[in-house]
């Protein structure tokens, strides 16, 4: 890398250099699939020696930087400006002496620049809410933030996506600050630890593993998680890893989804499906509270297996046809006021009928 002709580059673009510059040869993004650096800060990137790494390089900042970001081609004495989206390689002559100046995508745009805020939060001049927070005491934010995410999804709402998945992600930050203030664990120990992991249980991606699809992979997970426990001499099985937290139908759903992956399952669906059968008739045989209860548990988990077969998530089958109840619910009540009418004194052949308009209406 000739270091001498960074200056001649901001000369040429009519810059001043600026306080702060991530350096880096251009052949490092050459099998890259993100930048591998922090968008908040301007980057050159030296030695765009051809249209095909110019390419990729266009591609792989196009997973951050949006396309109308503006970017500037030096080669000696002359330079371009163009919008990433407007990129043409027939343009400009690329050779080793060929740069990419990159300008700041701006501030709080990179994710150490959000670890800084939120590091600031905690410090004696910041917020006296956050400083008072432990583990404990976000508990509850983390679960309703876990939530409020899981609604956006289910309404396929990509602007509230965003937003959720930003508000979720302070959640994990915050917990890494305060487990750095305590000295038990950093945010980079947390990234480092999910790392390692992925690397370690995808052999067939970062190795030289051969496996069969998607099933082939799973049984494969389960077998490298269970190595893994053995390694740490833990006396745990193989559904001890299910967080006891979870939703009921989540819980369920992944209790079986694991002892499939070992063999524990059906050979075909028609014996799911006879077991449903068989359990709504054990819920008509049961003679008081606690057998109906026992019944209906049974019934509950077989139906989350029989959606695992059908690859449906129980959790979110049942959300959308709470989602669903609720909106037709509302229309009857709306229409009860349309009549000047309370819901209590409807019969319930009239409360149906709205009920059926609703489902008339697409609701």
């Amino acid at each position: 890398m000739d270091l001498s002709l960074i200056a001649s580059t901001f000369e040429t673009l009519r810059l001043m250099p600026p306080s702060k510059l991530t350096l880096l040869e251009a052949q490092t993004l050459a099998s890259a699939h993100v930048p591998p650096f922090p968008p908040d800060m301007p980057v050159l990137l030296t030695g765009v020696d051809s249209v095909e790494l110019a390419l990729q390089i266009i591609k792989v900042l196009l997973t951050v930087y949006p396309k109308e970001h503006e970017v500037n081609w030096v080669a000696g004495q002359n330079s371009k400006g163009e919008r990433l989206n407007d990129f043409q390689p027939s343009t400009f002559e690329f050779q080793r002496s060929t740069y990419l100046y990159i300008p700041s995508l701006g501030e709080g745009t990179s994710f150490e620049s959000f670890a800084e805020i939120v590091a600031h939060l905690r410090a004696p001049d910041g917020c006296p809410w956050d400083k008072e927070q432990t583990h404990q005491s976000l508990r509850t934010h983390l679960l309703e933030e876990a939530y409020e995410t899981l609604t956006a999804m289910d309404a396929n709402d990509s602007d509230d996506m965003s937003e959720e998945f930003g508000d979720l992600l302070l959640q994990i930050v915050l917990n890494a600050q305060i487990g750095s203030e305590t000295d038990s664990f950093s945010m980079t120990r947390v990234v480092k630890g999910i790392y390692d992991k992925i690397v370690r249980r995808h052999p067939h991606v970062f190795g030289d593993v051969k496996l069969d699809g998607v099933n082939g992979v799973l049984q494969n997970w389960e077998k490298l998680k269970e190595k893994e426990r053995g390694e740490k001499k833990e006396d745990k099985g193989l559904l001890d890893g299910v967080a006891s937290a979870l939703p009921a139908l989540t819980q369920a759903l992944e209790y079986q989804a694991r002892a499939a992956r070992v063999g524990f399952d059906w050979p075909e669906v028609d014996g799911v499906l006879d077991k449903v059968r068989e359990e709504i008739e054990e819920i008509k045989q049961a003679q008081n509270l606690d057998e109906v209860t026992d019944e209906l548990g049974d019934l509950f988990f077989v139906l989350v297996n029989l959606a695992r077969w059908r690859k449906v998530d129980a959790e979110s089958a049942l959300r959308g046809t709470n989602i669903k109840f609720k909106k037709r619910f509302a229309y009857v009540e709306h229409g009860a006021k349309k009549q000047g009418r309370n819901l209590s004194d409807m019969t319930l052949e009239e409360m149906d009928a709205l009920w059926n308009e609703a489902k008339r209406t697409g609701l």
